[in-house]
């Protein structure tokens, strides 16, 4: 396939996740997909794999978090690769604290679907978004 019809599979898999269109993400990515996302003391680190967990993952992240702005600023295709720059700002519901993010996905398409996912993003600033500020005590 060629780098065009890459970042048009990954452009339309973030069309898809940004109107919530479960069924249309999910036949955009491949059975054994697997996203990273790093970090520690946030909901959405981890490895999620399949589509059981790509599913499991967009349940966490309507329950925990909002996002205001998904900013796609450039797409760059290497071979079977498309790495999308972009930028988001949103809060923490839990804590109600606001989070911005300059962040990079790296993403590797095959015949057509997402198979890998990898984010590299501002880990601390959804880290502290989360926390829950201890009051100061008397």
């Amino acid at each position: 396939m060629n780098k065009k019809k890459n970042v048009q599979v990954v452009k339309d898999f973030f069309t898809a996740m940004g109107r919530s269109e479960r069924r249309d993400l999910l036949a955009l990515a491949s059975e054994d997909i697997e996203w990273i996302i790093p970090g520690e003391d946030w909901p959405l680190a981890g490895t999620h794999r399949g589509h059981a967990g790509l599913a499991d993952l967009f349940q966490k992240a309507s329950e925990k978090m909002e996002t205001s702005v998904m900013e796609f600023h450039e797409y760059v295709a290497q071979g079977d690769r498309v790495l999308v720059v972009g930028f988001a700002r949103g809060r923490i519901k839990a804590t109600n604290k606001t989070w911005e993010d300059d962040w990079v996905f790296a993403i590797t398409v095959r015949n057509g679907k997402l198979t890998n996912i990898r984010e590299y993003i501002d880990t601390q600033a959804l880290a502290r978004a989360c926390e829950i500020d201890a009051g100061s005590g008397p």
